[in-house]
């Protein structure tokens, strides 16, 4: 049994008497410093008055004590950030996010709009398109076609977003609440709460076929979206799914195709013992996926696709 938290423990040599902790109360209170941290209190001493009561760090530690260590000032107190939204995706079309970013024209200043909605079990796009502009008519469109072609209208996802204007829009929360969908948001300024999207984006841009010096019209931007889309999700083996397809994933084929995969590692591992110095590699399939995981949830870490 841990004896410790109930050990006598003798009296620091260093440890200020109570008349000394006054004292320090008493400076706090003067006039003169009623207004200034102890970091400003501190050198004040010494310079104005050449005394030195206590180190900064022991002025806060007796006024915190004394219950005086409080926002002071006209300014708003500090605020704990809110926890972000979180949901847990235990199989395909459970929670989608999505987003928009920009694709460059080759005219300076001019871009084109990526609206691209990821299911984040599977990470398969289930929609993308490329447009003029933000709009929330283009992006509720979008996203009813999603659900009709996912068939998962009787059993509508989570949707999950940034807090941009096309997001909150009324004609996409119309459309939302028609189809049943639960909408979720990020916090505000917090691009990591929406990090899966944000992720295909990265891989999107940095494709080796990705034109650097932008796209010469509307519908070039179209069909090179359509040619990534195909690649991302048939033939991509995606490292956070074991290097398995997003198509795969979301068609449950994964388990399957990793259990298979791990077969042969053994017979590998069991032809030439010589060659391994441990275990096969890890093939057992990816279990739920958290958005924004709190650690009150079974996560998987966010991984580079």
């Amino acid at each position: 049994m841990d004896g410790r938290p109930g050990a006598i423990r003798p009296t620091p040599r260093n440890k200020l008497s109570p008349a000394q902790r006054q004292q320090l109360l008493d400076t706090a209170h003067q006039p003169a410093f009623a207004s200034q941290l102890p970091g400003q209190i501190v050198p004040g001493l010494a310079d104005d008055q050449g005394v030195y009561l206590a180190s900064e760090s022991t002025f806060y530690r007796v006024l915190r004590a004394a219950g005086q260590q409080h926002h002071r000032g006209r300014s708003s107190p500090p605020v704990r950030p809110a926890a972000p939204a979180t949901h847990v995706a235990e199989a395909a079309n459970q929670v989608w996010v999505w987003d928009i970013s920009w694709l460059p024209s080759c005219v300076r200043g001019q871009f084109f709009y990526l609206y691209l909605v990821l299911d984040l079990y599977s990470r398969k796009i289930v929609a993308a398109e490329v447009f003029e502009a933000e709009s929330g008519r283009w992006a509720s469109e979008l996203i009813h076609r999603a659900v009709l072609r996912e068939g998962c209208i009787n059993a509508p996802p989570v949707l999950h977003a940034d807090n941009g204007v096309p997001m909150k829009g009324r004609t996409l929360q119309a459309t939302l609440d028609w189809l049943g969908i639960e909408l979720s948001f990020s916090r505000p300024r917090t691009c990591n709460d929406n990090a899966y999207a944000e992720a295909t984006f990265r891989t999107l841009k940095y494709r080796p076929h990705w034109p650097v010096h932008g796209f010469d019209c509307l519908q070039a931007a179209r069909e090179w979206v359509e040619s990534f889309l195909s690649w991302y999700n048939q033939l991509h083996r995606h490292s956070g799914l074991r290097y398995v397809t997003p198509q795969q994933r979301h068609a449950g084929e994964d388990r399957a195709i990793l259990e298979a995969r791990s077969q042969l590692y053994r017979r590998a591992r069991d032809q030439h013992p010589e060659r391994w110095s441990g275990p096969i590699r890890d093939w057992s399939p990816i279990g739920p996926v958290t958005l924004n995981s709190t650690g009150r949830a079974p996560a998987q870490v966010l991984q580079s696709s």
